[in-house]
């Protein structure tokens, strides 16, 4: 049996089920070895290899997430903060959300990866989680579901009802237009533009003015044009203009590597940042500057001269 056309989507699954792209691929791994070391089991009569799989998975997650705190993202657990010239003091010890890198998974595998989407179903119960993600993004029928979850199809319709509840109330299901929309790229184009020349005043034109600003692994997050503007002020006094920024996809929405100017020549790698645009202007910008992040998306440490 071929396994390994289902790792996209399997690492997908896994993602939306734990919020960080390194265990899923961890997850996965233990679900083909769990479906190989069962393959003579296997009954093409019960369910088909693809089904079959997802149970394999299903259960790897659930079993992951026993005890397991979810991960969140700054504004899912703490206050937002109206101090700018907070320390930025990161929380090591909080397992917080990862973005997800596009470029490693097949385009048909990344339905509903939005960043937003992801943090607010980290809040829902695991066996809820899957529900919505198996009935929801993957389609699968509630008889199905209910197969894959040991339990009964009245009970899974009952759990996606509460799930779609939860979702709405988090604001979590609206839909975002899709990075290689031209009004996004515009839009996407004019902040890099703006940020590059540390231009505070023209990021601030950029966004909503509810826009967002959070900063994981820092446990701070920000509201409002005004506020945001004020600490990207802060940020080019501390780090100086000439920054570079190279554009890429996450979690199916813009993203932008920011590269910070070094005293000795060059730019290091700094934040990689997921933009959130909604009507021609960004609504949020989630910070990532964990070194895991980096490395999961393959990005250079140090560029010595403009990338686009």
């Amino acid at each position: 049996m071929d396994f390994e056309a289902y790792r996209g989507e399997l690492v997908a699954y896994c993602y939306r089920m734990l919020g960080s792209f390194h265990e899923a691929e961890d997850l996965v791994q233990e679900t083909m070895l769990r479906a190989w070391k069962a393959r003579d089991r296997y009954d093409p009569a019960r369910a088909s290899v693809r089904t079959w799989l997802y149970r394999i998975a299903t259960n790897v997650c659930l079993t992951a997430l026993q005890g397991g705190a979810r991960r969140p993202l700054p504004s899912g657990l703490v206050a937002e903060s109206d101090d700018v010239h907070a320390p930025l003091t990161p929380a090591l010890e909080i397992p917080w959300l990862q973005p997800f890198p596009d470029a490693r998974v097949d385009a048909e595998a990344r339905a509903d990866l939005r960043l937003a989407l992801i943090a607010a179903m980290q809040s829902l119960p695991a066996r809820q989680r899957a529900v919505l993600v198996l009935r929801e993004v993957l389609e699968f029928s509630a008889a199905e579901v209910a197969a894959q979850l040991e339990t009964t199809v009245p009970a899974v319709n009952s759990s996606l009802q509460r799930a779609r509840a939860a979702l709405a109330e988090a604001d979590a299901i609206d839909e975002i237009p899709e990075p290689d929309d031209p009004s996004v790229r515009a839009t996407v184009d004019r902040y890099l533009e703006a940020f590059e020349a540390a231009d505070v005043p023209g990021l601030v034109r950029l966004l909503t003015d509810q826009a967002v600003l959070e900063m994981p692994p820092v446990p701070l997050w920000y509201r409002g044009s005004a506020r945001y503007g004020e600490f990207m002020a802060r940020v080019f006094e501390m780090r100086g203009p000439g920054w570079l920024m190279t554009r890429l996809t996450a979690n199916g929405q813009p993203a932008l590597a920011a590269y910070a100017p070094q005293p000795g020549g060059g730019h290091r790698l700094h934040t990689l940042q997921v933009l959130t645009v909604t009507g021609g202007l960004v609504a949020r910008n989630a910070v990532f500057a964990d070194p895991a992040v980096f490395a999961t998306f393959d990005l250079p440490t140090e560029i010595p001269r403009r990338r686009r």
